[in-house]
């Protein structure tokens, strides 16, 4: 291993908190792999930046000898953690959190070495807990504790109920570092409540409180709430390289020099360099680094060149997806475009098609069509373009 302030040095990029760093030189004066945990709820099928930045923190572990613990929270997620939420989340079926923690394991190894990776489920100890074991847990918190969360202190405040199950949330993720012995525990900012907890039980358990370490949350790409599925703000690990390309294309100025920061391994240095040069230019290398990491150089470039052949040269995409229209969509020889546009696929339904088209983000044949409630004469080969994101589609009745 290499001696601790090597260690140290690589531990704390990023803008990492440590609770507390004393602690954490006196594990690794140990001198032996510590076992960092972290814990994931397989609440949606996909994962995105946003959980990579926890992921390549233990990844940066793994390198540096240490065994990686991964928790896939298939019990947890029948609750799901309530940290930053406004309100209780909606429960899932334990199909469908069989389903997203597959696709969970097939993601992770696109940053975490999968042959050095500990792999656990918590409902492995979680589900065999008895109702005797339960209320002991529930003793060694407070209620008091419990409310003074900023995210439950304002739900009260704001008369929205919280669900009794949803205090137990922070207990079980606790248990889980009893379970598996963790030495570190690595998180969000959000999470910081459920990591001391952690520590709380362990000592009860007669162990050594693991370390705390917490990452920023990544902002969206709305460039006000973190980066969520939910909030459709995301850049998911599997989608296609145009798609993550253009995505980071399209993202605010101000939040570039997070990105860098977070996701990438470009040094501070070079990282105000690039930001004090053109926009453009720094947004270019971001979404050639961003997709190289998940895709290869190769898509990267095929990606940069797409984007510029659209978006620079206003070309029209050779690979555009068709859109079949069928003589059920038209009345008196036209087509009502909202309902066009939401057959797509583009859009959820006519009323955000709707608004869509009231934003000028809907153009056919290059001319924008601003109309919401518009009937309109189409025709095959006719290039249909929607959204900010640019997504392109040949007519073909």
């Amino acid at each position: 291993m290499l001696d601790i302030a090597k260690q140290l040095e690589t531990i704390k990029r990023g803008a990492v908190e440590i609770h507390s760093e004393e602690e954490l030189v006196r594990k690794l004066k140990e001198n032996r792999p510590l076992r960092v945990k972290l814990g994931v709820d397989p609440t949606a099928p996909d994962i995105h930046l946003g959980h990579t930045v926890v992921l390549q923190k233990l990844r940066q572990f793994q390198e540096l000898g240490h065994q990686a613990v991964l928790i896939i929270g298939d019990f947890t997620a029948l609750i799901g953690d309530p940290s930053g939420r406004e309100k209780t989340r909606p429960q899932l079926s334990s199909e469908d959190i069989k389903r997203n923690a597959k696709t969970y394991l097939e993601q992770v190894g696109k940053v975490l070495d999968v042959k050095r990776l500990e792999i656990v489920h918590n409902s492995d100890w979680l589900a065999k807990l008895t109702m005797e074991s339960i209320i002991r847990l529930a003793a060694e918190v407070t209620v008091a504790r419990f409310i003074e969360r900023d995210d439950f202190s304002n739900r009260l405040k704001a008369g929205a109920p919280i669900g009794l199950h949803e205090f137990l949330y922070p207990l079980l993720q606790g248990q889980d570092s009893v379970a598996v012995r963790a030495d570190i525990e690595l998180g969000g900012t959000d999470q910081i409540f459920n990591l001391l907890v952690g520590r709380d039980l362990q000592r009860s358990a007669q162990m050594a409180p693991q370390v705390v370490m917490t990452m920023p949350l990544l902002v969206g790409l709305d460039g006000e709430q973190k980066m969520s599925k939910s909030y459709g703000n995301h850049i998911g690990l599997n989608e296609p390289a145009t798609e993550m390309y253009g995505k980071v294309m399209s993202l605010a100025d101000k939040l570039m020099d997070t990105y860098f920061t977070l996701l990438t391994s470009i040094s501070a240095g070079q990282v105000k360099e690039l930001l004090a040069g053109h926009p453009k230019d720094a947004k270019v290398r971001l979404a050639r680094e961003i997709v190289t990491q998940y895709h290869d150089k190769s898509e990267a470039d095929k990606s940069a060149e797409r984007f510029e052949a659209v978006f620079s040269r206003k070309e029209s995409p050779d690979d555009m997806m068709q859109l079949k229209v069928d003589a059920a969509m038209f009345k008196d020889g036209k087509v009502y475009l909202p309902k066009l546009i939401s057959f797509s696929g583009a859009v959820k339904s006519n009323n955000e098609a709707k608004r869509l088209i009231t934003q000028g983000g809907v153009t056919i044949d290059g001319e924008k069509l601003t109309d919401p409630d518009a009937e309109i004469t189409i025709k095959t080969g006719q290039v249909l373009k929607i959204g900010k994101k640019n997504k392109f589609y040949r007519i073909e009745i």
